[in-house]
């Protein structure tokens, strides 16, 4: 009832020479065409060196004028459409069976567990960060605690710590939380004190996320401090003799960890470190193009002239303009 693809090839490449253009011609196939039938028409079409390649499967196509086969075309559908229904449904119900099984089961923690506690200070206000974990390392559970707070919000922040744990312990992947909650922004926020990494964020919950991101998904990117400057700051021990004289009056303040218009402290060695991280975010900041000084929305790094003020590219804060 058909002819075979190779000789439709071949009749057109018998006459291909003698034509300046393609053949307006198709290659009709058997509905029993396979895709490796597709393909070597499609090669033998190349070595016959062809210009065109116009191939059509018999009923892939509800409106074609002639079948060749002894069903209806609506038939030849319905049949394929309930092989791949029949295959769909079956890996949807064993996928679904695997995601309810992993859902309604969960991992509970050891009762001795490992983990670490950090502490910050956010804006003047003190956060403990306790960690749980698995025996392989992975996080389990955390616990918040805060102080110069007040009952409701405490409450708030620990019943949060409890909901992350419980979305932990069944499955939920820490990256779903950190991309959820990092950058959100209420107060207290702004300068961060006690951490190597995390010099400035915009709330406890993005200190919070972006402290686990770092330490259980090595999110170097979420950190102001890369790994190598804490090698260099190790290993590197300046006094507060070698601040070079031509730094500018704002950098010089916060290398002696002095507020302009304040008292000022005797350095540490904590805070000459601290001082010197911020002088190089600083450093970055203004080769980028911003001004190196903080919002004061959002305590990015990132202001730039607007007029005679200064806008905020991350928050789009102004300093009076409009």
């Amino acid at each position: 009832r058909f002819i075979a693809y190779q000789a439709h090839i071949q009749i057109m490449a018998a006459a291909q020479p003698f034509i300046s253009g393609a053949i307006s011609k198709t290659i009709n196939m058997p509905y029993e065409a396979s895709i490796e039938d597709v393909k070597n028409a499609y090669i033998t079409s190349w070595k016959a060196m062809l210009k065109a390649n116009a191939l059509y499967r018999d009923g892939s196509k509800l409106s074609q004028p002639l079948s060749a086969t002894g069903v209806s075309l609506f038939e030849m559908v319905e049949k394929e459409a309930e092989v791949t229904m029949a295959s769909s449904v079956s890996k949807a119900e064993k996928i679904a069976a695997q995601i309810v099984q992993n859902i309604a089961k969960r991992r509970k923690l050891p009762l001795r567990r490992k983990g670490y506690t950090q502490k910050a200070v956010i804006g003047g206000h003190k956060v403990y960060l306790r960690t749980g974990e698995y025996e392989d390392g992975s996080l389990g559970e955390i616990f918040l605690d805060m102080y110069k707070e007040g009952a409701a919000f405490r409450s708030l922040m620990n019943g949060f710590a409890i909901a992350i744990s419980l979305g932990l312990q069944y499955g939920v992947p820490l990256e779903e939380f950190v991309e959820a909650f990092i950058f959100t922004k209420f107060e207290p926020n702004g300068m961060v004190q006690g951490h190597d990494r995390i010099k400035m964020v915009t709330s406890v919950m993005d200190f919070i996320f972006r402290e686990l991101a770092i330490s259980y998904l090595d999110r170097n990117d979420l950190a102001h401090v890369p790994p190598e400057e804490l090698i260099k700051e190790s290993s590197n021990h300046d006094s507060p003799e070698n601040i070079p004289k031509n730094q500018g009056s704002f950098e010089r303040d916060i290398i002696k960890n002095k507020i302009p218009g304040e008292g000022q402290p005797v350095l540490t060695k904590t805070t000459a470190s601290s001082a010197r991280i911020q002088m190089a975010l600083i450093a970055e900041a203004k080769v980028k193009g911003y001004v190196g000084d903080a919002c004061s929305e959002c305590g990015q790094l990132t202001l730039v002239r607007n007029g005679s003020c200064l806008k905020c590219d991350t928050c789009g804060t102004t300093t009076g303009c409009s």
